[in-house]
């Protein structure tokens, strides 16, 4: 049985790849971004204020349930004197 070391790429059909030179990782990089589509600046607003919306919410309904929690806990195990 052949052993297959880690530093080498190995395609299915058994035959190893030659690694990709770092000129040519970088040009394949800048032709993908090139591909890419960049929103709008009005998309960017739109979705900061969104995302902001968003998480404002999900602190303060966090928070309530926090508080709410730590108060029930505090009741709980503090108790109050019943005589």
């Amino acid at each position: 049985m052949e052993t297959v070391t880690e530093s080498k790429a190995v395609r299915r059909d058994g035959k190893a790849e030659k690694r990709t030179s770092p000129v040519t990782f970088y040009r394949q990089v800048v032709a993908e971004l090139r591909k890419v589509v960049w929103p709008t600046q009005d998309q960017l607003v739109t979705y900061f204020l969104v995302t902001m919306v968003f998480v404002v919410f999900f602190m303060a309904m966090v928070s309530a349930l926090d508080l709410g929690f730590g108060k029930l806990a505090f009741e709980v195990f503090t108790g109050q004197d019943t005589q």
